[in-house]
């Protein structure tokens, strides 16, 4: 999808319909100021899933990084059960 790209007059004078977009489209809206990138707008649903996909993705490469220096290693069981606790967390997320 094209990036929805707006006027941060049309914040001031729109709020409702800039909000909107963010909600319909579930994507940011990047606002300019003099015609140069200012500030992304987005809604809260948006917001907590991508904060989720960044804590899982920081989560996955501390893993990745422990076990490529061979300083961490978790047993089958362990895995299991982290994989079993990730997946019921990102289910049980409220967005």
């Amino acid at each position: 999808m094209k990036p929805i790209i707006k006027p941060s007059s049309d914040l001031r004078k729109n709020y409702s319909q800039v909000a909107e977009l963010c909600r319909t489209y579930k994507t940011p809206v990047f606002l300019t100021l003099n015609g140069e990138g200012d500030t992304v707008l987005m809604d809260l649903e948006t917001y907590s899933r991508r904060e989720n996909d960044l804590a899982v993705a920081e989560r996955l490469f501390t893993a990745e990084k422990a076990r490529a220096e061979g300083t961490c290693g978790l047993s089958i069981k362990e895995f299991e059960n982290n994989m079993r606790k990730a997946i019921y967390e990102g289910v049980h997320v409220n967005v």
